[in-house]
């Protein structure tokens, strides 16, 4: 699996004949420097979390130029499907869809989701979830994007039935999880995780400008921290 990051949230992935785009704040997002074509070419599948502007980003965009289905909750795909989202695959909490190569599966998450649309209306748009990706071959990691959120115990239980090796944690504090608390998760919550990537951090001002909290508290864990470069694919 390949795996580039955009910065805040936003990642591709690249294994089988799937290329997947999760979270794809690429417009607007003050840290991504590069195009958001390029960026997204040849994209099969669209996985949000939740519903805020900086996590739907380019997804309406991706889908419309280049097919590709977007995952997400029954709430996004709707408000998405008025704008003119044809390909879809709505879900909800716990559940697990089949995407060819991966399934996907949300989980809970502990934030909110909504929008403020052009119409000036502040909508809801559904729960807020972590997704898991869990490709077909058994010589992939299994990963899982926490989404925004706070430390909850029940990650235990999202590694004991998913079994995750990648973890992609927020760690930029205010509006999620600061780096000591999640940390804190994967320690103690997420065991089967060898490698954690954070996000959600240095995007705007009122976040932590670096990770460099949670990479001291992980130093001596059993998961090694991985900061990727922005742009660049790394293999996991």
């Amino acid at each position: 699996m390949k795996l580039t990051w955009f910065g805040h949230s936003a990642y591709r992935l690249e294994f089988g004949t799937s290329v997947v785009m999760i979270d794809p704040f690429l417009t607007g997002n003050p840290v991504f420097d590069g195009d958001p074509v390029a960026a997204s070419a040849g994209a099969t599948h669209v996985l949000l979390t939740h519903g805020h502007a900086d996590h739907v980003g380019d997804a309406l965009a991706i889908s419309q130029r280049t097919g590709a289905k977007v995952v997400a909750n029954y709430e996004i795909c709707m408000w998405l499907g008025k704008k003119g989202l044809t390909a879809m695959d709505p879900m909800n909490s716990g559940g697990t869809t089949d995407q060819g190569d991966f399934t996907a599966t949300l989980t809970i998450a502990f934030h909110s989701s909504s929008v403020m649309d052009d119409d000036g209306i502040t909508h809801d748009l559904g729960l807020p979830h972590g997704i898991v990706v869990t490709p077909k071959d058994p010589g992939e990691p299994t990963l899982y994007h926490m989404g925004d959120t706070e430390v909850f115990s029940d990650m235990a239980l999202i590694d004991e039935l998913h079994r995750p090796s990648v973890a992609i944690v927020p760690v930029g504090d205010r509006f999620t999880m600061d780096g000591k608390r999640a940390a804190l998760a994967v320690r103690r919550f997420l065991p089967t995780v060898r490698t954690a990537i954070p996000c959600h951090w240095g995007t705007f001002g009122l976040l932590q400008q670096t990770p460099d909290a949670f990479i001291k508290a992980m130093e001596g864990a059993e998961a090694r921290v991985v900061v990727p470069e922005k742009g660049v694919a790394m293999t996991l």
